[in-house]
């Protein structure tokens, strides 16, 4: 089928990024230093075993602020179930899971570094679609027209084959998606780390203010948000901008219609769209993943968090839910990042046998793991124990 492209040009979406003479680079110079150095020094701190298991924790508080974003709202506790194959009875609920799911599975696919380097090309911004639309159950692939109230069925990984409206903003003509994907891969395929932390925000709005698809934009832009930032900071995934934006989600919405706008006047940059709106965006984003930083670095000081688990460690003795050392096995781990189980014996003062127990017991708990039985064991932080070890994190689940 032939699309209609109506020939819009592409300097329609220009500036697509921030022009080292704007009065505005000096300042997003400095937000994108910080963040920089912030971002390394928080994971730099930590033990390599315990980044692996707070960015399998951050993972499902990403997808939960992210679909919150879009008004699907599913707990990491019921996140993690259905990563466990455990789904709810309701069918909506149920549908939900498997749309969180749908999205941690993409992002475990991009944080193995699956597109890192292409993280703007249409190749991989289709596949993210792809691989995300492609798990949703059917109801969560239907949009409906406004206007007729004609249903599209979403095609995962293929561009939208109509036309859309946003708020106020008309989207490019349905054929006219290639030519603005390759002038977007253009743009910011081919920048460096430190210019790419800048671009982030650029690339966020500009991917959906083309809205390549029928549906998911949101999640394909944070998504690839997320592989820009992992990339050009090696963030390790310890953090999520898409907290930060869903906690001040209507200035994020502002932002982006903002950024619709038209060029205010001779001082607002040299392209069709306002270049001042475009740097107030990305000062927003840059200060959103900064606060995101902050926080998780608060939330992880290692005598805070030693003191909140070893306290958990020890309400659950007392209530007869773990054997005793269960404590002493946390801190050494705690401290070390990871404990080889041939080191059990001397490290609680106890038989082996004995020792395996009160590791077996723990891991039973979900807050050890091993990839074997025999492997080194490693601390886990369960969804369900957030509220406990690292509150604020993500709300309470409501019974």
């Amino acid at each position: 089928m032939t699309l209609e492209d109506r020939g819009e040009t592409i300097g329609l979406m220009e500036p697509l990024l921030i022009s080292e003479t704007s009065r505005h680079r000096g300042a997003l110079n400095d937000l994108a230093l910080e963040l920089a150095t912030k971002s390394a020094a928080f994971k730099s701190s930590l033990p390599k075993e315990i980044v692996s298991a707070l960015a399998d924790l951050v993972r499902s508080m990403n997808c939960y602020y992210s679909n919150l974003i879009e008004g699907h709202e599913t707990h990491p506790i019921d996140i993690e179930r259905a990563l466990q194959e455990d789904y709810s009875a309701d069918p909506e609920k149920r549908d939900l899971q498997l749309e969180a799911k749908a999205h941690i599975t993409v992002q475990s696919w991009i944080d193995t570094g699956s597109i890192a380097g292409t993280e703007s090309s249409a190749a991989s911004l289709c596949e993210i679609h792809r691989r995300f639309c492609d798990a949703l159950p059917d109801s969560l692939l239907w949009v409906e027209n406004p206007d007729t109230k004609e249903k599209e069925r979403v095609i995962p990984g293929e561009y939208r084959t109509g036309y859309v409206q946003v708020g106020r903003h008309v989207p490019v003509s349905p054929g006219a998606i290639p030519r603005f994907m390759d002038r977007f891969d253009r743009a910011y395929g081919a920048l460096g780390k430190s210019s790419a932390i800048i671009a982030a925000a650029g690339a966020h709005h500009r991917l959906l203010w083309i809205h390549p698809f029928a549906d998911g934009n949101g999640r394909v832009a944070r998504l690839m948000s997320h592989a820009m930032l992992l990339r050009s900071l090696d963030t390790g995934g310890l953090w999520s901008v898409a907290r930060g934006l869903a906690r001040k989600v209507d200035a994020y919405k502002s932002h982006l219609a903002s950024c619709d706008a038209d060029r205010r006047n001779d001082l607002d940059g040299r392209g069709t769209l306002s270049e001042a709106a475009l740097s107030a965006f990305t000062g927003f984003f840059l200060e959103t993943c900064i606060d995101q930083v902050d926080f998780m670095a608060g939330l992880m000081q290692p005598a805070a968090l030693r003191e909140r688990v070893l306290l958990w460690t020890k309400n659950e003795h007392d209530a007869g839910r773990l054997p005793a050392k269960a404590g002493r096995l946390m801190e050494a781990i705690l401290y070390r990042g990871s404990l080889p189980r041939g080191e059990l014996e001397n490290t609680l003062g106890m038989a082996d046998r004995s020792g395996r127990r009160v590791a077996a017991e723990l891991t039973k708990a979900g807050v050890l793991t091993s990839q074997t039985h025999k492997s080194d064991l490693k601390l886990a932080f369960p969804a369900r124990l957030a509220s406990a070890w690292m509150p604020g994190l993500f709300p309470e689940k409501q019974a």
